[in-house]
């Protein structure tokens, strides 16, 4: 029986979490649930953002599902991120956002893609250094991150059924980093269709993409990129999905993984009972389908919305209450 570390974080994630267990419990009975620890709150009553207690349960679980960590404006002393520690800490090299569009809040139907974003170095290295009046920060790819993040993106396509699978890069002006990139993802690839894989395999300069992103997103199947790009794509596309407050994602390593809906946690409204839980609610589908292997459950979870979508009071009060959508996602299920 699968075994979830259950990580509300700030703000809202304390409301919307709550929900999303509620309805993988409605879909898998028996599922065992740990509460954790870990965001701003936590680094203000213990010194730390991410308890080692917390990193140690989310090994033993293989599952993490987070709600949102709130940062303060400015720089403090000791303080880390909560989703950057446990992204680094844990090794989840594996972002995995879908887009996807959904009945009534999404603005175009027809598209369905999946950004895979390599998690845990790039820019996102944070080696920064300031002298005087210049500041530095290195940009970190190396050939091992980029031929395991290709090598997931190629088996996730393989696993799914999907066909296509796009590079992207910024190799015309940054050949050495992105070329190693653009490199380690094509011989990956190229092997996989060697091998008897069902793909095609094209590339796209960043800044290309993210203009088809905009007017052409139903071309996109499978995407694969480094971290900084993948951050900033996958937000743009999510537009497709109704937007940054119905956006699941899944950090994903060889040992465990950390699921979290993409919005933050939205401090002007937490404690009102306000905050869309669908994001969450998601995130727990790509637990159940890429960690737990439990498609049917996933399938279940992810119609279950789509009905709610559909139905003609969810714009009202009552339904755009987090105990509002969570009952009519129960009662679906």
């Amino acid at each position: 029986m699968p075994k979830l570390a259950v990580i509300p974080g700030d703000g809202i994630g304390k409301e919307v979490i709550p929900a999303a267990v509620e309805v993988l419990r409605a879909v898998i009975p028996g599922l065992e649930t740990v509460q954790a620890d870990a965001g701003w709150d936590c680094f203000r009553r213990s010194g730390t953002s991410v308890p080692q207690e917390t990193l140690d349960m989310i090994q033993e679980c293989g599952a993490g599902l987070f709600g949102a960590v709130s940062s303060p404006s400015g720089t403090v002393k000791g303080y880390q991120s909560a989703i950057l520690v446990m992204r680094q800490v844990l090794d989840l090299y594996a972002n995995i956002r879908p887009v996807r569009s959904l009945p009534v809040i999404s603005p175009r139907e027809g598209v369905d893609m999946i950004i895979v974003r390599e998690n845990t170095e790039g820019l996102y290295s944070r080696i920064e250094r300031l002298e005087g009046d210049r500041a530095e920060a290195k940009r970190v790819i190396t050939r091992k991150a980029s031929t395991r993040i290709a090598a997931r993106a190629v088996a996730l396509a393989a696993q799914l059924g999907r066909r296509k699978l796009t590079i992207v890069h910024k190799a015309n002006v940054l050949p050495v980093s992105d070329g190693l990139f653009r490199d380690c993802v094509l011989d990956v690839a190229r092997t996989a269709v060697e091998a008897g894989q069902d793909l095609e395999v094209d590339e796209l300069l960043v800044d290309v993409a993210a203009l088809k992103m905009i007017a052409e997103p139903e071309r996109f199947d499978v995407v694969v990129t480094t971290n900084l790009f993948g951050d900033i794509l996958s937000d743009a596309a999510s537009y497709w999905g109704g937007g940054l407050g119905t956006a699941p994602s899944l950090n994903w390593g060889e040992t465990c993984a950390v699921a979290e809906p993409v919005h933050g946690s939205a401090p002007d409204i937490a404690g009102q009972g306000t905050a869309n839980p669908i994001a969450s609610v998601l995130s727990g589908a790509m637990l159940a389908r890429y960690v737990w292997k439990n498609a049917k459950a996933a399938d279940r979870i992810e119609k279950a919305v789509e009905a709610v979508l559909q139905q003609e009071d969810y714009s009202s009060q009552l339904a755009c209450s987090t105990g509002g959508i969570t009952k009519r996602l129960l009662e679906v299920l």
